[in-house]
């Protein structure tokens, strides 16, 4: 069962050293077009890169709609499953996983025809949102506060290749690039006491096939699909095979053609068969060359994307196709640092792993502070959390008093100093009863942070544009 950021972290570490004398069809066919041992590395390590999501996507994917033994499933495709409850530490499937909002998921099969996503009136008071992202991770749309305002409304998610005309009563078509797609609903819980009128928000969340929404006889059936098993040793070695598998789902874009003709070489496409235990020992070697070096420059990008402002790094990396514009390391880098991030108008990120003075976070040996000066608290439309999560897995932590983040809804129960600032207590321990409601549990171990601002305002002050807003977060102290 994939629970771990590690699957993707050690995709590039390949079992070798068993020789095999059967060629690749793809080898044995057209030798002469085979690329070279060096080019075989320069590939591998591209096709890693631009890969990487797309197997990531997978992975969950198959978790949340595919395995319904996986520990992770939450509903079939085409059918919406409504979490009444925060992540905590037990949700394993998505790194850096959001415990603001209680989550709703439907995953998307596209093939037959398309999804109408219906939602209800919602008070313009609670933010809500529902991110459209495809096998690519792209952002190809949004529904919610934000982006199509509170009232009720019926939206169509179509696939890469349907042409139709757009029924009365829908209020926008959203096009996936790909033949399977994610629609995540994110509903603002204001606090435990409020979690009954987040469930009667979701209650009114609706997806159904268009067929059904025109009361209509359903369009054949598409065919049937045998998705193959991914766990974390399985992708160690058949990385490509999965990429494989995806692709044919996802027709090229044209920024892809060239990327795509070099995965062609080695039987990765639409109608190719790439299998890696078929190729020979020393073609093995260049490509998990290739894959480690891949892996080892998207680490690289993670840790310096964006612009550093007092140890925290922020950037605006999630969007949308022409968000990337064929930039494959932005993209994965996106996927790694949080799969399935928001756009940055709609929620923006700065993360860290150090304090003020560039050192690295630790719980196992240092408490920290976090101030915000009065009149200086994360400047949005919706609000803002800071969420802690384990070092080395980016998951949330297992804690004491079962809390994950502190958020600007949690405010009113929160002590601030006399000055008006607001200081939060970064440790493993508790800082003291008088100080526990403004206490973020940190592991006794490596600490990542992730602040996150909703709907962040666009006017001074403001984080945005990513990077060289007038707003800046404060720097992480080290107390002890």
């Amino acid at each position: 069962m994939l629970t771990k950021r590690e699957l993707m972290r050690n995709a590039a570490v390949v079992a070798l050293g068993v020789t095999v004398a059967k060629l690749p069809p793809a080898y044995a066919a057209n030798n002469a077009e085979w690329p070279t041992l060096v080019e075989a590395k320069d590939l591998a390590e591209a096709g890693f890169v631009y890969g990487l999501p797309i197997v990531m996507n997978y992975a969950v994917m198959y978790e949340y709609a595919v395995d319904r033994n996986s520990g992770q499933f939450k509903a079939p495709f085409n059918q919406l499953k409504n979490e009444p409850n925060v992540f905590t530490y037990k949700d394993t499937a998505i790194v850096t996983p959001n415990s603001d909002t209680p989550y709703s998921f439907a995953w998307l099969d596209l093939r037959a025809e398309p999804v109408v996503l219906s939602v209800p009136a919602i008070d313009p008071k609670r933010y809500y949102s529902v991110m459209l992202c495809d096998g690519n991770t792209y952002n190809f749309g949004y529904i919610g506060t934000r982006a199509t305002g509170s009232e009720a409304g019926d939206y169509m998610v179509v696939g890469p290749d349907w042409q139709g005309d757009t029924p009365a009563g829908i209020k926008q078509v959203f096009r996936s690039s790909t033949q399977f797609a994610l629609a995540g609903y994110r509903t603002q819980l204001f606090g435990p006491d409020d979690l009954a009128n987040v469930k009667s928000v979701q209650d009114g969340y609706r997806v159904q096939m268009l067929s059904a929404y025109l009361k209509q006889p359903a369009p054949p059936a598409a065919p049937t699909v045998v998705f193959p098993k991914i766990d974390k040793e399985l992708v160690k070695t058949n990385f490509f095979d999965y990429l494989d598998f995806a692709l044919q789902f996802a027709p090229a874009q044209d920024n892809e053609k060239e990327m795509r003709a070099k995965l062609a070489r080695i039987g990765v496409g639409p109608g190719k068969s790439f299998n890696f235990k078929d190729l020979p020992l020393e073609q093995k070697l260049e490509f998990g060359l290739g894959m480690k070096e891949g892996q080892r420059k998207v680490d690289e990008a993670v840790a310096k994307v964006g612009k550093t402002i007092n140890g925290w790094r922020v950037s605006g990396l999630p969007g949308d196709s022409a968000h990337y514009n064929g930039d494959w390391m932005k993209r994965a880098v996106a996927a790694q640092a949080g799969i399935y991030g928001n756009d940055p108008e709609e929620a923006t990120y700065p993360f860290t792993r150090v304090d003020s003075d560039g050192q690295t976070l630790d719980g196992s040996k240092h408490n920290y502070t976090l101030t915000f000066p009065p009149g200086q608290q994360p400047p949005v439309n919706a609000f803002w959390s800071l969420t802690m999560y384990d070092g080395k897995t980016q998951l949330l932590i297992e804690n004491p008093i079962n809390r994950y983040l502190i958020n600007s809804p949690m405010l009113p129960g929160m002590k601030t100093n006399a000055d008006g600032s607001l200081t939060l207590y970064i440790q493993k321990d508790s800082p003291g009863p008088d100080k526990e409601a403004n206490w973020l549990p940190a592991p006794d171990d490596k600490i990542y942070l992730v602040m996150r601002l909703y709907w962040p305002k666009i006017e001074a002050p403001s984080i945005l544009p990513a990077g060289a807003g007038t707003w800046q977060p404060p720097g992480v102290q080290r107390t002890s």
